[in-house]
């Protein structure tokens, strides 16, 4: 009896083992709508930036990199939690020449009205104004090889709120 016992035992086992012996878990999928990952081939033709403005007043990056001719998408994020009519941001580059404080000067006397951006002959890309917890992109060919200011037009920001954009 005890070898029967053994052998429907082995049997069993034998029979588990065959059929995959453990119990297989379910696996749970999530599928989040509109996020599908797209790969961009790197052609060296498109570039993406990302930079990120503060309630202190303060870009993440003092200085952007491309290379001439490409086409650049810029991200802006507004990290701080501030509305955009109290400590708004913006990307604004603007062309070689182009004195900061009288531009400012200009864009803080269009006002809320003209998105505080004044001279747009003067202007290479922009952004629109955001407030706290908001994100822009632009996307804009870069220049000629040289060196770019960059700003935030908002009224006062641009002494702190500025950077080198390098084409090379």
């Amino acid at each position: 009896m005890k070898f029967k016992g053994i052998i429907a035992a082995l049997a069993l086992a034998g029979l588990m083992i065959s059929c995959g012996g453990e119990e297989k878990k379910a696996e749970k999928q999530t599928v989040k709508i509109g996020s599908k990952k797209t790969t961009k081939k790197d052609d060296g033709k498109s570039v993406n930036l990302a930079l990120a403005g503060n309630d202190q007043m303060k870009y993440d990056k003092s200085e952007l990199k491309v290379k001439a001719g490409q086409e650049v998408t810029l991200t802006l994020r507004h990290t701080g939690k501030i509305d955009k009519k109290i400590m708004g941001h913006n990307f604004v580059l603007l062309k070689p020449g182009t004195s900061i404080p009288e531009f400012s000067a200009a864009a803080a006397a269009t006002g809320e009205a003209g998105d505080w951006i004044a001279n747009e002959d003067q202007i290479i890309a922009h952004t629109k104004m955001i407030g706290g917890g908001q994100s822009t992109t632009v996307t804009f060919t870069a220049p000629e090889a040289g060196t770019y200011d960059f700003i935030c037009s908002f009224p006062g920001h641009s002494g702190l709120m500025k950077g080198k954009f390098i084409v090379e």
